[in-house]
């Protein structure tokens, strides 16, 4: 079997069990939640089949969903992030700096890498949020959650991305 197989396995059920587990049970002030399980879009290679990645990514919020009884939210959230993640990177990116065989988000500077993820991350949570509330006038709720869990989890990826990963 493939080495990378492997390893997205391997990540893939470790980011449903770390989310499930222990991440779901952390709620700090009472709101504060981080999803690190979308790491798992972060660091999936660019160069596999789209149509792959878009089904795994699928699967991957369809379990946290499944485990969380949330009916769907996670996976359409992170369906979404799966779709847009090439194109938000090639506009962070400059063309010479975008290089699909040898692309790590450690090799980036610090200034696109944290633009990547933070994005990336508030258009999940604001997709999460909003479909969780549902409803405009629970639009302030919204941004607010969406915001404060952004940072949050941003915070929890960098951190896990500096204790995971190695310096290309």
């Amino acid at each position: 079997m493939n080495n990378q197989v492997v390893k997205n396995t391997v990540l893939f059920i470790t980011l449903v069990l770390i989310q499930v587990l222990i991440l779901n049970n952390i709620n700090l002030f009472g709101y504060l939640n981080p999803y690190v399980y979308i790491v798992f879009v972060i660091f999936y290679p660019l160069r596999k089949d789209k149509g792959s990645f878009l089904f795994l990514s699928f699967l991957l919020g369809l379990a946290i969903d499944f485990f969380s009884n949330s009916g769907g939210i996670n996976a359409a959230a992170t369906l979404l992030i799966a779709y847009i993640r090439l194109p938000l990177l090639s506009k962070i990116l400059n063309k010479t700096d975008f290089e699909y065989q040898s692309f790590s988000i450690r090799s980036l500077s610090f200034g696109k890498s944290f633009s990547f993820i933070l994005l990336l991350t508030f258009i999940h949570h604001f997709i999460l949020f909003g479909l969780e509330y549902f409803s405009l006038d629970s639009f302030g709720t919204i941004l607010s959650k969406s915001l404060l869990n952004t940072l949050f989890t941003t915070i929890t990826i960098f951190i896990v991305i500096v204790l995971f990963t190695k310096k290309k």
